[in-house]
């Protein structure tokens, strides 16, 4: 079954964990410095926010998390069938967890994130250009922000 995916910008950790676990009525399952997730089944919901330098606050992005890549292919796929311009992200190191995942765009802009986790990581995001553009060439030290995808404008 997959669960629907809220991603939120803050400025103050602290504060946002206590307003989220509050509305919740549950703690972060994730709970680093610059990083929360509640993955809670009531609503069914993977629910994260962070606090990164240069990210406006508000939502940063929607998404669809599948709980196998069965579900994560079924999901491009129909982004395929209805030619909608995606980018896949193959073993993603991003928001302290490995993932495939699939980005694409909505016609007002929004960026969606389709995505399938297969472990945790020690930090919050190690991604390179070579993770974004399979195939690509990536010069030493050139990173993509995590979760910030470079594709389907």
């Amino acid at each position: 079954m997959k669960r629907f995916h809220v991603h939120v910008s803050v400025e103050n950790m602290d504060q946002s964990v206590a307003f989220y676990s509050a509305m919740f009525g549950a703690d972060p399952t994730v709970s680093k410095p610059d990083y929360a997730k509640w993955a809670v089944d009531d609503p069914r919901i993977n629910f994260a926010i962070s606090q990164r330098n240069g990210r406006k606050p508000g939502v940063d992005h929607l998404g669809v998390q599948a709980e196998t890549s069965d579900e994560l292919d079924d999901l491009y796929a129909r982004l395929g069938n209805a030619n909608i311009a995606s980018r896949p992200e193959v073993g993603a190191q991003c928001c302290y967890a490995e993932s495939d995942k699939h980005w694409a765009k909505d016609p007002s802009g929004v960026t969606w994130e389709a995505f399938h986790t297969m472990g945790e990581i020690a930090t919050y995001g190690e991604d390179t250009l070579e993770n974004v553009l399979p195939g690509a060439i990536a010069s030493a030290g050139e990173a993509k922000t995590c979760c910030e995808p470079t594709c389907c404008t």
